[in-house]
């Protein structure tokens, strides 16, 4: 087996609309269309897509409170990480600076999911 791409990555959320607001404006991402016959809103970032599946039940799985990176995540490269920070901040998000000391940081989506950011 050789894999040559990744394609996307799934995240279980509870409420579309919530969901919607901090991916696409908290984060700027870009919808993409999706023809498929169950809840969700896919998004593209270069070859790679995100897809918020919309579920009854969400399943915490933080194993690690104190250090975010720790734990399940997503990460994605920034332009400028002091200007996402910012933007994490106006919009209320929890931020937490990566704990190795390198130029990174974590936040979470409104089901608690959480996303690195990095420049």
């Amino acid at each position: 087996m050789q894999i040559t791409q990744s394609l996307h990555a799934a995240i279980i959320v509870s409420n579309l609309e919530k969901s919607q607001h901090f991916y696409s404006n908290i984060l700027g991402l870009q919808k993409v269309d999706r023809d498929l016959k169950f809840p969700g809103i896919w998004y593209q970032i270069g070859n790679f897509q995100i897809h918020l599946i919309l579920a009854s039940t969400i399943i915490p799985d933080t194993v690690d409170y104190e250090k975010w990176g720790r734990n399940r995540h997503l990460a994605f490269s920034v332009v400028n990480l002091e200007a996402a920070k910012e933007q994490l901040i106006a919009h209320n998000c929890r931020i937490q600076m990566s704990a190795s000391g390198r130029s990174a940081l974590f936040t979470q989506d409104p089901d608690g999911n959480l996303i690195e950011l990095s420049d």
